[in-house]
């Protein structure tokens, strides 16, 4: 995990301009360099480093002796990058996985570069010989990626988009900053001027489709076209115990978030598994985060006991989570309702983890929910075909909200995030099913899942099997839910008559509830005119739904109303 940044055709001067690339900092706590292109005045790469795997040759932007012409900043970790060495004789110079992307674009140029890495990144690649500039995002938008172009061709690219919104520029005050979309390339020309043009902007990966790069998996070929029960759920593991596997790869402690949910339970025990395996010669560090008594602080202690962590818990109280709401909307840039609610207890505990441990390599189970149909208003589909095309919705969407979240609140305190249940096989393996085997079954969300793990004995059977919480209960006291904390603390604080004018100060998107109205507020404040980066709430299917909440679903009972 690392902040790139970078400007090409600045008219202003580079020693003013590089003050923005500070402001990712946080992304890479180990080491800053900028560096002007040469031949180039008006050009420069900033570079934030969290140093993970070779910690000596790690520095960029990346330039080998091999290939005096190409410039890479990259943010991410490419996990095939010793299987593509073998493949194609490649002659590494360094450790570090990204100069993989030289030796594949020198070999057979961006397409099949973006199409052939097994992993999660962006990419800025400039190739001075042929004078062109490269951007480039992984399938899901693991990895962050902004940028600016103005119609006279200045381009500046950012890991987060706080790193652009101040840049200077002559034709234009304030030019716009967007999110450069997962999954995609994009070709620009550069002017001798250092002024670029975009030639085209190309789709090289739909999640849909089995990536280019299993044809140097580790994994043997699977058993395909047969949907017998038994061979499914066998895929089901050896895929996802290969997605954790290749995860691994890290020179710096690795932990793991546990709400003792499913998904980061079946993450944390698989993970130690193979830990144990390999002889990691460290306790695995499991990290859960709620008030006191919280059922998900409850679950995880069963689940870090069962698999046998070196367990933290981190309590917070209402107060240190009020507080947290402005440093944590600066942080996600968005203003998303449930995506600012969903943050605040995983900003706390990542903010725990970098002052109190030395884990550095986190694991989450971040996309689970949108590939195996975890959420609750998935029982209400009025089909399996609809339940799956909104499944493949909720992921192509992932980057403007779970993955955003994901990111930013560790990527805030210096964290590097895996996230194995978005791995490109796992995920195009688990699309490719029958819609029909993929739906809630018995009252159960994620029932697929559940069963494909339940001879494992990897978790207990209570957690293999515990409903889906809402994330505010899931951290909240008994008492009362997060929820509620936040409602009757924003009473407080928007005016009725503010809300009624809401529509007329925020046109776009406008908030419906104080809630809404008090995290647009802060937004505006930070970064005022971009609501555009929201396109729209993240809202439930199927119901009429006000909020964002599972706990306003019917079908929804929290372990608090049991």
């Amino acid at each position: 995990m690392c902040g790139i940044w970078a400007l090409f055709g600045s008219d202003e001067c580079l020693s003013v301009q590089c003050l923005s690339a500070m402001k990712i900092a946080h992304r890479g706590p180990d080491a800053f360099r900028f560096e002007n292109v040469n031949g180039f005045t008006n050009c420069c790469f900033g570079f934030h480093r969290l140093a993970v795997v070779d910690q000596l040759y790690g520095m960029q932007p990346i330039r080998v002796k091999k290939f005096p012409y190409l410039w890479l900043c990259y943010n991410g970790e490419i996990y095939n990058f010793k299987q593509l060495q073998k493949q194609f004789g490649f002659e590494y110079q360094t450790l570090v996985d990204g100069e993989v992307i030289l030796h594949l674009y020198n070999r057979g140029g961006i397409e099949q570069t973006a199409s052939m890495l097994d992993g999660v990144f962006a990419f800025i690649l400039l190739d001075t010989a042929n004078r062109k500039v490269f951007l480039a995002r992984d399938t899901y938008g693991v990895r962050p990626l902004f940028k600016v172009l103005t119609d006279d061709g200045f381009l500046g690219v950012c890991s987060e988009a706080k790193g652009l919104i101040n840049l200077k520029h002559s034709t234009s005050l304030c030019p716009k900053v967007e999110p450069f979309l997962p999954g995609h390339y994009e070709v620009l020309d550069l002017k001798p001027s250092g002024k670029v043009a975009s030639v085209e902007l190309v789709k090289f990966h739909s999640y849909k489709d089995e990536p280019l790069h299993v044809a140097c998996d580790t994994v043997e070929t699977l058993p395909s076209g047969s949907f017998d029960l038994e061979t499914v759920k066998s895929n089901i593991r050896i895929l996802f115990e290969n997605a954790v596997r290749k995860r691994l790869m890290a020179h710096r402690r690795i932990g793991c978030l546990l709400s003792g949910g499913l998904d980061s339970s079946l993450v944390a025990a698989v993970l130690l598994k193979l830990i144990k395996e390999i002889n990691i010669n460290y306790p695995l560090q499991t990290f859960a985060i709620g008030m006191e008594n919280s059922p998900d602080l409850l679950a995880a202690r069963k689940v870090a006991a069962h698999i046998g962590s070196e367990h933290h818990e981190v309590i917070f109280n209402s107060e240190e989570g009020i507080q947290a709401i402005e440093e944590v909307i600066f942080s996600l840039e968005t203003y998303d309702i449930t995506t600012v609610r969903a943050s605040i207890g995983m900003y706390l505990v990542s903010k725990y983890i970098r002052k109190k441990t030395d884990s550095v390599v986190i694991f989450s189970g971040e996309g689970s929910d949108e590939l195996t149909q975890g959420y609750i208003y998935f029982h209400k589909a009025p089909s399996p075909e609809e339940a799956a095309e909104e499944s493949e919705r909720l992921l192509k969407e992932l980057y403007l909200f779970d993955v955003l979240r994901a990111d930013r609140t560790t990527a805030a305190h210096g964290l590097e995030l895996r996230v194995p249940f978005l791995d490109h096989r796992f995920t195009s393996y688990y699309l490719s099913l029958p819609a029909e085997l993929r739906i809630p079954k018995n009252g159960i969300e994620k029932y697929l899942l559940r069963q494909s793990f339940e001879d494992s004995n990897l978790l207990p059977k209570e957690i293999l099997w515990r409903p889906k919480e809402a994330f505010s209960d899931g951290i909240a006291s008994v008492k009362k839910s997060w929820f509620s904390i936040l409602q009757d603390y924003i009473d407080q604080q928007v005016d009725d008559l503010l809300l009624e004018k809401a529509a007329e100060k925020y046109p776009f998107n406008p908030p419906k509830t104080k809630e809404s109205y008090y995290y647009r507020q802060i937004f505006e404040k930070h970064y005022s005119g971009q609501s555009s980066w929201l396109p729209h709430y993240w809202m439930p299917r199927w119901v009429k739904a006000t909020d964002p909440s599972a706990r306003t679903l019917k079908h929804y009972k929290s372990a608090t109303q049991e």
